[in-house]
């Protein structure tokens, strides 16, 4: 899987994966991060999802990467923001009040080029990486945000079932990516609705990840 499949997803507007709500799970426990009004969080790989439009109007500073350009240009628009575009290395960043997106390859996403985070939610990054993928991906994120506290939502499912993505990923596989940097706590976990794509049993499960590092205050 090459950056040509997600292009082409967007290109030909094969977006299912597009929630038309904020994620339940991101609304009832992102409590559980203890943020005071203000941080700033990382949501990577984040689409034109409408948790961005719920962390900012909950008060919160949102930063995010994306590999696709419509689909930021399709976000700024559904948020009634107009852009101010630059470029940073290899990657264009969309920035107004309170949100910063990185369009490109969220690889050549440095600590310098994003800046401070208090937490990272990822509800659309993991699970749509392919298994050669994860573990890059991981040591990466831990990399780019100094280790800052998750909320990590994951699909559980029988892959032999359905092709991904979104991939299953056990709890298991959760603690191998995870386990030497951060205390886990799985919050919760909800059956999906209908079967994944109508087609397989599934869970939803949201994971708490933190670590003894105190990030500072805004």
């Amino acid at each position: 899987m090459d950056a040509s499949f997600w292009h082409q997803k967007w290109e030909r507007d094969e977006i299912a994966f597009h929630n038309r709500e904020a994620n339940s799970l991101l609304v009832r426990y992102f409590t559980e991060l203890s943020l005071v009004k203000g941080s700033r969080v990382f949501v990577p790989l984040c689409g034109k999802t409408l948790d961005i439009d719920w962390l900012l109007s909950n008060g919160y500073r949102v930063a995010g990467a994306e590999l696709s350009k419509i689909a930021i240009e399709q976000l700024f628009m559904e948020l009634e923001i107009e852009p101010k575009i630059s470029r940073v290395g290899e990657l264009e960043r969309y920035s107004a009040t309170n949100i910063d997106i990185f369009v490109g390859d969220i690889f050549h996403l440095s600590s310098k080029m994003l800046g401070e985070v208090a937490a990272i939610y990822d509800r659309a990054a993991l699970v749509a990486l392919p298994e050669t993928m994860r573990n890059q991906y991981t040591t990466h994120l831990m990399k780019i945000t100094d280790k800052a506290p998750q909320l990590l939502i994951c699909y559980e499912y029988d892959q032999s079932s359905i092709a991904g993505p979104p991939f299953s990923i056990s709890n298991e596989e959760v603690s191998q990516h995870y386990l030497d940097s951060y205390s886990l706590t799985l919050l919760g976990s909800t059956s999906v609705s209908g079967g994944l794509k109508g087609k397989c049993a599934a869970n939803e499960n949201i994971w708490l990840l933190q670590n003894d590092y105190v990030h500072p205050s805004p």
